[in-house]
């Protein structure tokens, strides 16, 4: 059953899925698209054929990469709460010839209805921070994962260095709202977002969230001066 939190996030989703992408690509000036391609090395295989699980996949933009990295044989599954994100994400699928190779389907990490070591990889970019029990999904994603898998984690962060903390904060505080609302319609969407960054766990908190609820092997990575984060964990 959802929650208010989760409920809440699914309707500001649902609200700005026409213009999520074109929009946020703009206001990172491109670079979520690198982060997203640098950490498809800890997720696709191109030798073999795997069962991936991209968890709060929007509209599908990392689900399709994925698929074009991986071997032919590879199925990806988009999981996302909102209809209005997947029916984007379904003609995009389309459109990339890619049916068949990518499934799309509503749901909810917390409960998910796949078999236990379903999946080979599991992958969440940019949607952690809005889960409302975080702990509860990242163990009913160690639970879908196979022995030997691994979570790949992508998600915004506040950078450590001061000047460029100020600048960052200055521009997602102040700048990002007034631009996203303008251009979306909902300034409240593009409120909420860059205070779901600021409020997400630090790397150490994180790594040691993931650590108790199971996983191991735990790792992080640093991109663009720490404007994102990459976390891995491992399930024995």
């Amino acid at each position: 059953m959802q929650g208010p939190r989760t409920r809440d996030t699914e309707r500001l989703f649902n609200s700005i899925a026409s213009t999520y992408d074109s929009l946020n690509h703009w206001l990172s000036l491109g670079v979520d698209k690198s982060w997203r391609r640098r950490s498809l090395r800890w997720i696709v295989d191109p030798s073999a054929p795997q069962q991936i699980l991209d968890i709060a996949c929007g509209t599908g933009d990392y689900s399709i990469a994925i698929a074009r990295r991986a071997h032919p044989g590879t199925v990806v599954t988009g999981v996302d709460l909102t209809e209005a994100m997947l029916q984007v994400m379904r003609s995009k699928v389309e459109k990339a010839g890619l049916v068949g190779r990518i499934v799309a389907e509503q749901g909810n990490a917390e409960d998910m209805r796949f078999a236990d070591n379903s999946f080979d990889r599991a992958t969440i970019a940019f949607g952690i921070r809005n889960f409302e029990h975080r702990e509860q999904a990242l163990r009913e994603i160690l639970r879908v994962l196979k022995p030997g898998g691994r979570l790949v984690i992508l998600e915004l962060s506040v950078p450590a260095n001061p000047l460029l903390r100020w600048c960052y904060n200055l521009y997602f505080t102040r700048m990002l709202p007034a631009i996203g609302g303008m251009v979306s319609g909902d300034k409240a969407a593009y409120r909420y977002l860059p205070a779901s960054v600021l409020s997400f766990p630090n790397k150490r908190e994180w790594m040691e969230t993931m650590r108790r609820c199971g996983f191991h092997n735990v790792s992080h990575r640093a991109y663009t001066l720490g404007i994102c984060r990459l976390y891995i964990g491992e399930k024995l």
